[in-house]
């Protein structure tokens, strides 16, 4: 038998004596691929963060700090945290675009009260509660609305009384672009249940948020990630400009799933409207890299859907990619009232538009029903269901790392012969057949932890083989058959009387 030594000389080379080691880890090697998340979104000018570079995020403290207070990314930082504690977060701050415009909306009062009250307002999902005494103006309520608002500084507005009609609050996105559009306010969302009544005598009428345009680009912040691995990526913006910049840096041939890179991630948005309107949207994509969560009528933002999706998903993917993510709770976000919650058949028609879904527990709390990508059709424009489950994806993410791991750790310095030429045992040479049995091992252990399937069938169909043209290069058809998921448990009650 040969020795595979790499750096000890052979033969007599060396004549003083005595004890000579080398370490060899090619048998050691199980290390993981830590999965990290990243949350893009815009800081204000008070954020510390520098633009459009990557930055670890130290705690939800320092991502209040370093996105600035009532910012998108501080915002998709706390809600994220919410739901995956523990894993590696990171951010990709952004600015304003230049051109870009805020989106405003306003809040007027009539009154005066006529009794002692609180009047509950929710901006974004987020309760300001102001109390009011009885025989409080409308100029009044608006001074303290105004004021309750720029307090809470963790909202994404900031408000002002209107110049000319004092019983009106003018409201402001802090950062600017379209997402200003889904900032929702109401008042008294839980209603009389709830505890929230609107004082009496009190009038409110809310303008919605209107005029908001110019997401900011990616194009600077995405080139300077390079090569770093981000396996959830978080985006708040759902325009065509900003999805085309995604679906680049992910795309199969020239992005982050090309054979080039070999660095994955996946993005999670999320989008507001009617079934009508994002079976529109959904219909309108088509890229396994990108889930899109559909919601209607919920006071909580659509970032904060995005952010909340992406770190339920993390913290299951972490644990086992081949799991569904179904039921999984959605944290940091409120579910819509029964009337703006989809019904099962529009929830299943959704989800054939690239749409992902939610349900909604007795309790109140969303939960994740399915999440898909928004992929549909192959390059001939013909239905296609290879992509359509988001497991499927992280599932492959799983298994070329493996792949990977093993080929580099044991093969990283070998010499390869062909199939059938005698070999001395121990010696640094490799044949196609003795990597094959190297990939039937790993595929028969992937098996037995839950995550490929009928490895029979795999060992049967795999071929590898010398390439005829290239002597140092060895190809691979490597027929994976993935874990299914349990999704749908069909059964027929055949009942008899007697």
């Amino acid at each position: 038998m040969t020795v595979p030594f790499a750096q000890i000389p052979a033969g007599d080379a060396i004549r003083v004596p005595l004890f000579y080691a080398e370490i060899d880890p090619s048998q050691a090697n199980t290390a993981q691929l830590i999965q990290r998340a990243l949350i893009i979104g815009q800081k204000t000018s008070a954020g510390t963060y520098p633009p459009n570079l990557p930055v670890l995020v130290q705690s939800v403290t320092a991502g209040i700090q370093g996105g600035g207070a009532g910012s998108l990314l501080a915002d998709m930082i706390k809600t994220y945290r919410l739901n995956d504690t523990f894993g590696e977060l990171w951010a990709l701050p952004l600015v304003d675009d230049g051109a870009a415009v805020a989106a405003t909306g306003s809040i007027s009062f009539t009154g005066p009260t006529t009794a002692v009250g609180v009047l509950s307002l929710y901006v974004a999902g987020q309760k300001v509660s102001i109390a009011l005494a009885s025989g409080t103006t409308a100029a009044q309520a608006a001074t303290a609305v105004a004021a309750a608002i720029n307090a809470a500084t963790a909202l994404p507005v900031t408000a002002a009384v209107d110049g000319t009609t004092t019983s009106k609050v003018n409201v402001t996105a802090k950062n600017a672009g379209a997402t200003g559009l889904d900032i929702d306010m109401r008042v008294g969302f839980r209603g009389a249940p709830g505890g929230e009544r609107t004082p009496a005598g009190l009038g409110v009428t809310i303008v919605a948020m209107t005029g908001g345009a110019t997401p900011p680009s990616l194009t600077a912040a995405l080139a300077n990630l390079q090569d770093e691995p981000f396996d959830f990526i978080v985006s708040p913006y759902n325009d065509p400009t900003t999805i085309a910049a995604i679906t680049a840096f992910l795309n199969d041939s020239t992005g982050r799933w090309s054979w080039q890179t070999q660095v994955y991630g996946h993005c999670f948005i999320a989008k507001r409207g009617s079934q009508g309107a994002l079976a529109t949207f959904g219909n309108g994509l088509n890229d396994q890299h990108l889930s899109c969560m559909g919601i209607y009528d919920s006071p909580s933002p659509s970032w904060e859907w995005a952010a909340a999706m992406a770190g339920a998903a993390a913290v299951s993917v972490r644990a086992d990619p081949g799991l569904p993510l179904q039921t999984l709770a959605l944290r940091g976000v409120l579910a819509p009232h029964l009337g703006g919650r989809f019904s099962l058949s529009q929830r299943n028609t959704l989800l054939f538009d690239g749409i992902s879904t939610f349900s909604v527990a007795s309790d109140d709390t969303p939960l994740i029903e399915n999440v898909i990508t928004t992929y549909q059709f192959n390059a001939l424009g013909d239905p296609d269901n290879s992509y359509v489950q988001v497991e499927t994806m992280f599932l492959l993410m799983y298994v070329l790392r493996q792949l990977s791991t093993v080929i580099t750790t044991k093969y990283a310095r070998k010499k390869l012969k062909a199939n059938g030429t005698r070999i001395a045992p121990g010696s640094n040479v490799v044949t196609p057949n003795t990597i094959r049995a190297d990939l039937i091992a790993k595929y028969s252990e992937m098996e037995e932890q839950g995550y490929v399937q009928q490895s029979d069938t795999f060992a049967e169909n795999l071929v590898v083989e010398k390439n005829a043209t290239a002597p140092n290069r060895v190809d691979v058809l490597y027929p994976a058959i993935l874990i299914d998921q349990l999704r749908i448990f069909a059964l027929l009650m055949q009942f008899r009387l007697q």
